[in-house]
Protein backbone atom coordinates (compact mmCIF):
# COMPACT_ATOMS: atom_id res chain seq x y z
CA UNK A 1 0.00 0.00 0.00
CA UNK A 2 1.19 3.42 -0.89
CA UNK A 3 1.63 6.58 1.73
CA UNK A 4 -1.95 7.62 2.16
CA UNK A 5 -3.70 9.75 0.47
CA UNK A 6 -5.84 12.77 2.06
CA UNK A 7 -8.96 11.15 3.10
CA UNK A 8 -12.10 13.17 3.47
CA UNK A 9 -13.92 12.97 6.40
CA UNK A 10 -16.31 14.67 8.94
CA UNK A 11 -15.15 16.93 11.24
CA UNK A 12 -15.50 15.38 14.87
CA UNK A 13 -15.70 18.09 17.80
CA UNK A 14 -16.26 18.47 21.60
CA UNK A 15 -19.08 20.94 20.84
CA UNK A 16 -21.52 21.28 18.23
CA UNK A 17 -20.91 23.93 15.56
CA UNK A 18 -23.75 26.84 14.89
CA UNK A 19 -22.03 28.89 13.02
CA UNK A 20 -22.27 28.48 9.34
CA UNK A 21 -19.48 30.49 8.30
CA UNK A 22 -17.46 28.33 10.77
CA UNK A 23 -19.03 25.18 9.90
CA UNK A 24 -18.07 25.97 6.22
CA UNK A 25 -14.59 26.85 6.95
CA UNK A 26 -14.10 23.60 9.07
CA UNK A 27 -15.36 21.49 6.38
CA UNK A 28 -12.98 22.98 3.72
CA UNK A 29 -10.02 22.81 5.94
CA UNK A 30 -10.84 19.08 6.64
CA UNK A 31 -10.97 18.30 2.87
CA UNK A 32 -8.12 20.23 1.87
CA UNK A 33 -5.17 18.22 0.59
CA UNK A 34 -2.14 17.77 3.00
CA UNK A 35 1.02 18.67 2.12
CA UNK A 36 3.47 16.33 0.52
CA UNK A 37 6.83 16.06 1.38
CA UNK A 38 9.51 15.36 -1.38
CA UNK A 39 10.99 11.92 -2.48
CA UNK A 40 14.68 12.08 0.54
CA UNK A 41 13.08 14.91 2.02
CA UNK A 42 13.25 13.82 5.89
CA UNK A 43 11.80 10.54 5.22
CA UNK A 44 14.86 8.45 6.79
CA UNK A 45 14.58 10.84 9.85
CA UNK A 46 12.78 9.03 12.80
CA UNK A 47 11.72 12.44 14.30
CA UNK A 48 9.68 13.60 11.56
CA UNK A 49 5.68 13.95 12.66
CA UNK A 50 3.31 14.41 9.93
CA UNK A 51 -0.23 14.50 10.30
CA UNK A 52 -0.53 10.91 10.28
CA UNK A 53 1.61 10.25 12.93
CA UNK A 54 -0.29 9.10 15.93
CA UNK A 55 3.05 9.77 18.11
CA UNK A 56 2.83 13.62 17.28
CA UNK A 57 2.00 15.52 20.54
CA UNK A 58 -1.67 16.76 21.13
CA UNK A 59 -2.86 14.16 18.30
CA UNK A 60 -6.38 11.81 19.38
CA UNK A 61 -7.51 9.34 17.44
CA UNK A 62 -9.51 11.03 15.57
CA UNK A 63 -6.41 12.75 13.82
CA UNK A 64 -5.10 9.42 13.27
CA UNK A 65 -7.48 7.17 11.46
CA UNK A 66 -8.00 7.17 7.81
CA UNK A 67 -11.56 7.94 7.84
CA UNK A 68 -11.02 10.75 10.69
CA UNK A 69 -8.28 13.14 9.16
CA UNK A 70 -5.89 13.53 6.60
CA UNK A 71 -3.45 11.99 5.61
CA UNK A 72 -0.32 12.90 2.95
CA UNK A 73 -0.43 11.78 -0.82
CA UNK A 74 0.96 8.84 -2.33
CA UNK A 75 4.78 9.45 -2.66
CA UNK A 76 5.27 6.62 -5.42
CA UNK A 77 4.73 2.65 -5.50
CA UNK A 78 8.15 2.80 -3.66
CA UNK A 79 8.16 5.06 -1.21
CA UNK A 80 8.69 3.06 1.84
CA UNK A 81 12.25 1.72 0.50
CA UNK A 82 13.82 5.10 1.17
CA UNK A 83 13.58 4.58 5.09
CA UNK A 84 16.96 2.47 5.85
CA UNK A 85 15.33 -0.16 8.14
CA UNK A 86 12.55 -1.37 5.93
CA UNK A 87 15.30 -1.88 3.33
CA UNK A 88 17.40 -4.18 5.17
CA UNK A 89 14.01 -5.73 6.67
CA UNK A 90 12.75 -6.10 3.12
CA UNK A 91 15.66 -7.10 1.58
CA UNK A 92 15.95 -10.40 4.51
CA UNK A 93 12.26 -10.79 3.60
CA UNK A 94 12.96 -11.67 -0.35
CA UNK A 95 15.72 -14.25 1.08
CA UNK A 96 13.45 -15.68 3.91
CA UNK A 97 10.10 -15.89 1.94
CA UNK A 98 11.63 -17.31 -1.38
CA UNK A 99 12.37 -20.76 1.28
CA UNK A 100 9.33 -20.22 2.66
CA UNK A 101 7.57 -20.80 -0.33
CA UNK A 102 10.06 -23.69 -1.22
CA UNK A 103 8.97 -25.26 2.39
CA UNK A 104 5.26 -24.80 1.67
CA UNK A 105 5.37 -26.60 -2.24
CA UNK A 106 7.56 -29.16 -0.78
CA UNK A 107 5.56 -30.02 2.45
CA UNK A 108 2.92 -30.38 -0.08
CA UNK A 109 4.22 -32.88 -2.05
CA UNK A 110 6.03 -34.47 0.09
CA UNK A 111 2.67 -35.79 2.11
CA UNK A 112 1.09 -36.14 -1.02
CA UNK A 113 3.71 -38.40 -1.79
CA UNK A 114 3.43 -40.41 1.34
CA UNK A 115 -0.24 -40.60 1.61
CA UNK A 116 -1.88 -39.91 -1.97
CA UNK A 117 -4.39 -37.69 0.01
CA UNK A 118 -5.49 -34.81 -0.54
CA UNK A 119 -7.21 -35.00 2.36
CA UNK A 120 -3.85 -35.36 3.90
CA UNK A 121 -2.73 -32.03 2.85
CA UNK A 122 -5.89 -30.80 4.43
CA UNK A 123 -4.45 -31.99 7.65
CA UNK A 124 -1.19 -30.67 7.37
CA UNK A 125 -1.99 -27.54 6.49
CA UNK A 126 -5.06 -27.79 9.57
CA UNK A 127 -2.32 -28.77 11.73
CA UNK A 128 -0.01 -25.80 11.16
CA UNK A 129 -2.71 -23.21 11.60
CA UNK A 130 -4.18 -24.58 14.47
CA UNK A 131 -2.52 -22.69 17.00
CA UNK A 132 -3.90 -19.30 15.40
CA UNK A 133 -7.45 -20.53 16.09
CA UNK A 134 -6.62 -21.52 19.84
CA UNK A 135 -4.08 -19.05 20.93
CA UNK A 136 -3.80 -16.01 18.25
CA UNK A 137 -5.18 -13.55 20.39
CA UNK A 138 -2.44 -14.15 22.87
CA UNK A 139 -0.02 -13.33 20.25
CA UNK A 140 -1.35 -9.94 19.66
CA UNK A 141 -1.29 -9.42 23.77
CA UNK A 142 2.59 -10.60 23.44
CA UNK A 143 3.32 -8.40 20.52
CA UNK A 144 2.07 -5.22 22.41
CA UNK A 145 3.58 -6.12 25.84
CA UNK A 146 7.58 -6.88 24.07
CA UNK A 147 9.95 -5.11 21.95
CA UNK A 148 9.04 -6.36 18.42
CA UNK A 149 12.57 -6.00 17.22
CA UNK A 150 13.62 -8.40 19.54
CA UNK A 151 10.55 -10.61 19.41
CA UNK A 152 10.78 -10.80 15.57
CA UNK A 153 14.92 -12.18 16.13
CA UNK A 154 13.79 -15.34 18.46
CA UNK A 155 10.90 -16.36 16.13
CA UNK A 156 12.80 -15.99 13.19
CA UNK A 157 15.41 -18.68 15.21
CA UNK A 158 12.91 -20.66 15.83
CA UNK A 159 11.40 -20.73 12.36
CA UNK A 160 14.87 -21.90 10.64
CA UNK A 161 15.58 -24.90 13.49
CA UNK A 162 12.30 -26.43 13.10
CA UNK A 163 13.27 -26.22 9.23
CA UNK A 164 16.43 -27.48 9.87
CA UNK A 165 14.87 -30.51 11.64
CA UNK A 166 12.45 -31.37 8.95
CA UNK A 167 15.46 -31.73 6.50
CA UNK A 168 17.38 -33.66 8.53
CA UNK A 169 14.47 -36.33 8.81
CA UNK A 170 13.18 -36.82 5.25
CA UNK A 171 16.90 -36.22 3.78
CA UNK A 172 17.72 -39.04 5.83
CA UNK A 173 14.52 -41.14 4.91
CA UNK A 174 13.12 -41.70 8.24
CA UNK A 175 9.92 -39.13 7.35
CA UNK A 176 6.27 -39.93 7.90
CA UNK A 177 3.20 -38.30 7.91
CA UNK A 178 3.07 -37.68 11.37
CA UNK A 179 6.34 -36.05 11.49
CA UNK A 180 5.33 -33.39 8.76
CA UNK A 181 1.96 -33.37 11.20
CA UNK A 182 4.17 -32.67 14.42
CA UNK A 183 6.38 -30.08 12.11
CA UNK A 184 3.37 -28.04 11.11
CA UNK A 185 1.68 -27.64 14.62
CA UNK A 186 5.04 -26.25 16.08
CA UNK A 187 5.50 -24.05 13.43
CA UNK A 188 2.39 -22.90 13.81
CA UNK A 189 2.88 -22.39 17.42
CA UNK A 190 5.66 -19.96 16.73
CA UNK A 191 3.84 -18.30 13.78
CA UNK A 192 1.04 -16.90 16.38
CA UNK A 193 3.84 -14.83 18.24
CA UNK A 194 5.59 -13.65 15.05
CA UNK A 195 2.73 -13.04 12.50
CA UNK A 196 1.05 -10.29 14.59
CA UNK A 197 4.60 -9.10 15.98
CA UNK A 198 5.49 -8.82 12.25
CA UNK A 199 2.54 -6.93 10.88
CA UNK A 200 2.55 -4.61 14.01
CA UNK A 201 6.51 -4.01 13.41
CA UNK A 202 6.28 -2.64 10.10
CA UNK A 203 4.56 0.86 11.62
CA UNK A 204 7.65 0.99 13.61
CA UNK A 205 9.83 1.22 10.69
CA UNK A 206 8.12 3.15 8.52
CA UNK A 207 5.95 5.79 10.75
CA UNK A 208 2.17 6.19 9.24
CA UNK A 209 3.12 7.98 6.15
CA UNK A 210 4.58 4.94 4.64
CA UNK A 211 2.67 2.28 6.53
CA UNK A 212 0.00 1.60 3.37
CA UNK A 213 3.10 1.79 1.13
CA UNK A 214 5.13 -0.85 3.59
CA UNK A 215 1.91 -3.16 3.78
CA UNK A 216 1.69 -3.69 -0.06
CA UNK A 217 5.32 -3.99 -0.71
CA UNK A 218 5.46 -7.12 1.80
CA UNK A 219 2.49 -8.13 -0.30
CA UNK A 220 5.06 -7.59 -3.15
CA UNK A 221 7.62 -9.30 -1.59
CA UNK A 222 6.06 -12.08 -0.53
CA UNK A 223 4.59 -12.49 -4.05
CA UNK A 224 7.54 -12.03 -6.04
CA UNK A 225 9.00 -15.06 -3.75
CA UNK A 226 5.94 -17.10 -4.65
CA UNK A 227 7.36 -16.81 -8.15
CA UNK A 228 10.67 -17.99 -7.65
CA UNK A 229 10.15 -20.87 -4.59
CA UNK A 230 7.66 -23.04 -6.32
CA UNK A 231 9.90 -23.15 -9.23
CA UNK A 232 12.75 -23.99 -7.31
CA UNK A 233 11.27 -26.07 -5.27
CA UNK A 234 10.06 -28.26 -8.26
CA UNK A 235 13.77 -28.99 -9.84
CA UNK A 236 14.80 -29.41 -5.96
CA UNK A 237 12.11 -32.20 -5.80
CA UNK A 238 12.62 -34.10 -9.28
CA UNK A 239 16.17 -33.69 -9.01
CA UNK A 240 17.40 -35.00 -4.92
CA UNK A 241 13.62 -34.72 -3.29
CA UNK A 242 11.82 -32.60 -0.66
CA UNK A 243 14.11 -32.69 2.19
CA UNK A 244 16.56 -30.33 0.26
CA UNK A 245 14.40 -27.47 -0.06
CA UNK A 246 13.23 -28.02 3.72
CA UNK A 247 17.22 -27.53 4.48
CA UNK A 248 17.51 -24.17 1.77
CA UNK A 249 14.47 -22.57 3.84
CA UNK A 250 16.50 -22.92 6.86
CA UNK A 251 19.03 -21.31 5.71
CA UNK A 252 16.77 -18.33 4.54
CA UNK A 253 16.06 -17.51 7.92
CA UNK A 254 19.74 -16.09 8.56
CA UNK A 255 18.60 -13.11 6.00
CA UNK A 256 16.02 -11.81 7.64
CA UNK A 257 17.50 -11.96 10.96
CA UNK A 258 20.98 -10.15 9.61
CA UNK A 259 18.61 -7.89 8.29
CA UNK A 260 17.15 -6.89 12.19
CA UNK A 261 20.21 -7.14 13.60
CA UNK A 262 21.74 -4.56 10.88
CA UNK A 263 19.18 -2.10 11.69
CA UNK A 264 19.61 1.22 13.65
CA UNK A 265 17.64 0.85 16.69
CA UNK A 266 17.35 4.73 17.11
CA UNK A 267 15.72 4.79 13.76
CA UNK A 268 12.88 2.93 14.64
CA UNK A 269 9.22 4.19 16.45
CA UNK A 270 8.78 1.80 18.60
CA UNK A 271 6.04 1.68 20.20
CA UNK A 272 6.22 1.48 24.49
CA UNK A 273 4.97 -2.09 25.19
CA UNK A 274 2.42 -1.91 27.46
CA UNK A 275 2.25 -3.36 31.64
CA UNK A 276 1.01 -6.58 31.77
CA UNK A 277 -2.80 -6.63 33.39
CA UNK A 278 -5.63 -8.77 33.29
CA UNK A 279 -8.02 -8.24 31.35
CA UNK A 280 -5.72 -7.01 27.95
CA UNK A 281 -7.43 -9.94 25.69
CA UNK A 282 -10.90 -8.94 26.17
CA UNK A 283 -9.73 -4.92 25.92
CA UNK A 284 -8.45 -5.82 22.46
CA UNK A 285 -11.65 -7.50 21.77
CA UNK A 286 -13.95 -4.85 22.87
CA UNK A 287 -12.24 -2.24 21.05
CA UNK A 288 -13.09 -4.25 18.09
CA UNK A 289 -16.69 -4.38 18.27
CA UNK A 290 -17.28 -1.04 19.45
CA UNK A 291 -15.69 -0.30 15.89
CA UNK A 292 -17.72 -1.11 12.86
CA UNK A 293 -15.09 0.08 10.42
CA UNK A 294 -12.74 -2.91 12.61
CA UNK A 295 -15.51 -5.15 13.36
CA UNK A 296 -17.07 -5.98 9.52
CA UNK A 297 -13.84 -6.15 7.62
CA UNK A 298 -12.90 -8.58 10.44
CA UNK A 299 -15.41 -10.63 9.78
CA UNK A 300 -15.23 -10.78 6.21
CA UNK A 301 -11.86 -11.68 6.54
CA UNK A 302 -12.55 -14.58 8.88
CA UNK A 303 -15.03 -15.77 5.92
CA UNK A 304 -12.44 -15.38 3.04
CA UNK A 305 -9.53 -16.54 4.90
CA UNK A 306 -11.72 -19.99 6.24
CA UNK A 307 -13.14 -20.82 3.17
CA UNK A 308 -11.28 -18.66 0.01
CA UNK A 309 -7.80 -19.20 0.59
CA UNK A 310 -7.75 -23.30 0.77
CA UNK A 311 -5.04 -23.17 -2.43
CA UNK A 312 -3.09 -25.72 -0.51
CA UNK A 313 -5.73 -28.64 -0.15
CA UNK A 314 -7.23 -27.22 -3.98
CA UNK A 315 -4.50 -26.89 -5.90
CA UNK A 316 -2.57 -30.07 -5.47
CA UNK A 317 -6.26 -32.04 -6.04
CA UNK A 318 -6.35 -29.85 -9.51
CA UNK A 319 -2.55 -30.86 -10.25
CA UNK A 320 -2.95 -34.52 -8.74
CA UNK A 321 -6.65 -35.80 -9.38
CA UNK A 322 -8.10 -32.84 -12.28
CA UNK A 323 -5.54 -32.38 -14.72
CA UNK A 324 -3.06 -35.24 -13.68
CA UNK A 325 0.15 -33.38 -13.72
CA UNK A 326 3.81 -33.74 -12.11
CA UNK A 327 5.58 -32.01 -9.37
CA UNK A 328 6.67 -29.17 -11.91
CA UNK A 329 3.32 -28.42 -13.35
CA UNK A 330 2.20 -28.23 -9.77
CA UNK A 331 4.24 -25.53 -8.71
CA UNK A 332 3.39 -23.90 -12.17
CA UNK A 333 -0.22 -23.41 -10.65
CA UNK A 334 1.31 -21.61 -7.68
CA UNK A 335 3.42 -19.53 -10.57
CA UNK A 336 0.45 -18.12 -12.22
CA UNK A 337 -1.71 -16.96 -9.10
CA UNK A 338 1.36 -15.44 -7.55
CA UNK A 339 1.30 -13.56 -11.06
CA UNK A 340 -1.28 -11.90 -10.16
CA UNK A 341 -1.11 -11.77 -6.50
CA UNK A 342 2.49 -9.51 -7.65
CA UNK A 343 0.28 -7.03 -9.97
CA UNK A 344 -1.85 -6.76 -7.17
CA UNK A 345 0.37 -5.54 -4.52
CA UNK A 346 1.85 -3.59 -7.08
CA UNK A 347 -1.42 -1.47 -7.82
CA UNK A 348 -2.33 -1.38 -4.46
CA UNK A 349 1.14 0.26 -3.68
CA UNK A 350 -0.06 3.17 -5.67
CA UNK A 351 -2.98 3.53 -3.82
CA UNK A 352 -3.86 5.84 -1.31
CA UNK A 353 -5.99 4.90 2.07
CA UNK A 354 -8.04 1.95 1.22
CA UNK A 355 -12.03 2.35 1.38
CA UNK A 356 -14.64 -0.39 2.40
CA UNK A 357 -16.02 -0.52 -1.04
CA UNK A 358 -12.82 -1.44 -2.69
CA UNK A 359 -12.31 -4.28 0.48
CA UNK A 360 -15.78 -5.92 -0.24
CA UNK A 361 -15.19 -5.11 -3.87
CA UNK A 362 -12.11 -7.30 -4.28
CA UNK A 363 -13.34 -9.78 -2.01
CA UNK A 364 -16.40 -10.24 -4.42
CA UNK A 365 -14.24 -10.32 -7.21
CA UNK A 366 -12.49 -13.15 -5.86
CA UNK A 367 -15.36 -15.58 -5.37
CA UNK A 368 -16.69 -14.97 -7.98
CA UNK A 369 -13.45 -15.81 -9.91
CA UNK A 370 -13.19 -19.15 -8.03
CA UNK A 371 -16.63 -20.02 -9.04
CA UNK A 372 -15.60 -19.80 -12.69
CA UNK A 373 -12.33 -21.29 -12.17
CA UNK A 374 -13.84 -24.28 -10.98
CA UNK A 375 -15.22 -24.93 -14.43
CA UNK A 376 -11.90 -24.67 -16.11
CA UNK A 377 -12.46 -27.14 -18.90
CA UNK A 378 -8.11 -27.47 -19.03
CA UNK A 379 -4.38 -26.44 -17.15
CA UNK A 380 -4.04 -23.40 -19.05
CA UNK A 381 -6.96 -21.61 -18.86
CA UNK A 382 -6.91 -22.72 -14.82
CA UNK A 383 -3.73 -21.52 -14.35
CA UNK A 384 -4.91 -18.11 -16.18
CA UNK A 385 -7.97 -17.74 -14.17
CA UNK A 386 -5.47 -18.28 -10.81
CA UNK A 387 -3.83 -15.38 -12.19
CA UNK A 388 -6.94 -12.79 -11.85
CA UNK A 389 -8.02 -14.58 -8.27
CA UNK A 390 -4.49 -13.95 -7.41
CA UNK A 391 -4.98 -9.85 -7.85
CA UNK A 392 -8.29 -9.57 -6.11
CA UNK A 393 -7.41 -11.78 -3.25
CA UNK A 394 -4.05 -9.93 -2.67
CA UNK A 395 -6.03 -6.38 -3.34
CA UNK A 396 -8.32 -7.48 -0.58
CA UNK A 397 -5.39 -9.27 1.82
CA UNK A 398 -3.70 -5.99 1.41
CA UNK A 399 -6.88 -3.57 1.91
CA UNK A 400 -7.87 -5.19 5.06
CA UNK A 401 -4.29 -5.39 6.85
CA UNK A 402 -3.60 -1.42 6.00
CA UNK A 403 -6.92 0.03 6.61
CA UNK A 404 -7.30 -2.03 10.31
CA UNK A 405 -3.25 -1.07 11.19
CA UNK A 406 -4.50 2.86 10.09
CA UNK A 407 -7.50 2.61 12.47
CA UNK A 408 -5.96 1.64 15.76
CA UNK A 409 -4.40 3.12 18.18
CA UNK A 410 -0.97 2.52 18.19
CA UNK A 411 -1.01 0.72 22.01
CA UNK A 412 -3.63 -1.75 20.44
CA UNK A 413 -1.98 -2.88 17.21
CA UNK A 414 -0.68 -5.81 18.46
CA UNK A 415 -4.09 -7.18 19.49
CA UNK A 416 -5.83 -5.98 16.21
CA UNK A 417 -3.41 -8.05 14.42
CA UNK A 418 -3.14 -10.46 16.67
CA UNK A 419 -7.48 -10.89 15.56
CA UNK A 420 -7.52 -10.68 12.66
CA UNK A 421 -4.29 -13.09 11.93
CA UNK A 422 -6.78 -15.37 13.84
CA UNK A 423 -9.97 -14.90 12.09
CA UNK A 424 -8.07 -14.90 8.37
CA UNK A 425 -5.61 -17.74 9.18
CA UNK A 426 -6.79 -19.36 12.18
CA UNK A 427 -9.89 -20.67 10.61
CA UNK A 428 -8.03 -22.85 8.07
CA UNK A 429 -8.08 -25.74 10.99
CA UNK A 430 -11.60 -25.71 10.02
CA UNK A 431 -11.78 -24.57 6.41
CA UNK A 432 -8.90 -26.71 5.45
CA UNK A 433 -10.04 -30.54 6.25
CA UNK A 434 -13.76 -29.81 5.27
CA UNK A 435 -12.68 -28.49 1.83
CA UNK A 436 -10.15 -31.61 1.91
CA UNK A 437 -12.87 -33.93 2.27
CA UNK A 438 -15.61 -32.37 -0.44
CA UNK A 439 -12.01 -32.29 -2.88
CA UNK A 440 -11.33 -36.21 -1.61
CA UNK A 441 -15.12 -37.04 -1.59
CA UNK A 442 -16.76 -35.32 -4.85
CA UNK A 443 -13.58 -33.83 -6.61
CA UNK A 444 -11.34 -30.58 -6.74
CA UNK A 445 -13.92 -28.69 -8.35
CA UNK A 446 -16.82 -29.15 -6.14
CA UNK A 447 -14.63 -27.93 -3.53
CA UNK A 448 -13.62 -24.88 -5.43
CA UNK A 449 -16.80 -24.03 -6.12
CA UNK A 450 -17.97 -24.20 -2.89
CA UNK A 451 -15.04 -22.08 -1.62
CA UNK A 452 -15.96 -19.44 -4.02
CA UNK A 453 -19.90 -19.45 -3.46
CA UNK A 454 -19.28 -19.03 0.50
CA UNK A 455 -16.94 -16.12 -0.46
CA UNK A 456 -18.95 -14.04 -2.88
CA UNK A 457 -22.03 -14.55 -0.63
CA UNK A 458 -20.17 -13.42 2.50
CA UNK A 459 -18.70 -10.41 0.62
CA UNK A 460 -22.25 -9.27 -0.83
CA UNK A 461 -23.30 -9.53 2.93
CA UNK A 462 -20.93 -7.72 4.84
CA UNK A 463 -21.62 -5.07 2.07
CA UNK A 464 -24.90 -4.74 2.61
CA UNK A 465 -24.78 -4.72 6.27
CA UNK A 466 -22.01 -1.72 6.17
CA UNK A 467 -23.94 0.18 3.92
CA UNK A 468 -26.98 0.28 6.12
CA UNK A 469 -25.28 1.10 9.34
CA UNK A 470 -23.76 3.78 7.12
CA UNK A 471 -27.11 5.09 6.26
CA UNK A 472 -25.48 4.87 2.57
CA UNK A 473 -27.31 3.57 -0.62
CA UNK A 474 -25.75 2.72 -4.05
CA UNK A 475 -26.23 5.00 -6.86
CA UNK A 476 -26.16 4.12 -10.55
CA UNK A 477 -25.19 7.17 -13.09
CA UNK A 478 -24.44 5.63 -16.55
CA UNK A 479 -23.20 9.55 -17.63
CA UNK A 480 -21.47 10.24 -14.58
CA UNK A 481 -19.40 13.26 -16.03
CA UNK A 482 -15.98 14.06 -15.76
CA UNK A 483 -14.67 12.61 -12.60
CA UNK A 484 -18.10 10.53 -11.68
CA UNK A 485 -18.44 7.73 -10.99
CA UNK A 486 -20.66 5.09 -12.52
CA UNK A 487 -21.39 3.37 -9.13
CA UNK A 488 -21.06 5.30 -5.71
CA UNK A 489 -22.59 5.46 -2.12
CA UNK A 490 -24.16 7.75 -1.36
CA UNK A 491 -26.67 8.92 1.70
CA UNK A 492 -29.68 7.63 1.61
CA UNK A 493 -31.37 11.25 3.34
CA UNK A 494 -29.95 13.16 0.92
CA UNK A 495 -27.63 15.18 3.67
CA UNK A 496 -23.67 14.60 4.33
CA UNK A 497 -23.12 11.72 6.33
CA UNK A 498 -20.85 13.14 9.35
CA UNK A 499 -20.13 9.17 10.99
CA UNK A 500 -16.19 7.61 10.43
CA UNK A 501 -17.77 4.58 8.50
CA UNK A 502 -19.85 6.31 6.19
CA UNK A 503 -16.60 8.39 5.57
CA UNK A 504 -14.46 4.72 5.30
CA UNK A 505 -17.11 3.46 2.42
Amino acid sequence: MTPTAAASAAIRTDEPTTDPAAASAAAAEAQAPAPTGLPGNGDDDPDERTAADPAAPGRSRSATSPTGARFTRPGGMFSSLRVRNYRYYFAGQVVSNTGTWMQRIAQDWLVLSLTGSPLAVGITTAMQFLPMLLLGLFGGVLADRMPKRRLLIYTQGAMGLLAAGLAVLTVGGVVTPYYVYAFALLLGLVTVVDNPTRQAFVSEMVGPKDLANAVSLNAANFQTARLVGPAVAGLLIAAVGSGWAFAVNALSFAAVIGGLLAMRESELRPTAPIAREKGQLREGLRYVRERPELLWPMVLAGFIGTFGFNFPTLLSGFAYDTFKVGAGQYGLLNTAMAIGSLAGALLAARRGVPRLRRLVGAALAFGALEVVAAFAPDYWTFALLLMLIGVFGLSFNTSVNSMLQLSTDPEMRGRVMGLLVLVFTGGTPIGAPVVGWVTASYGPRLGLLACGLVSAAAAGAVGLVLARSADLRVRFDLHPGRGGRVVAFVPRTGAASKSELAAAC
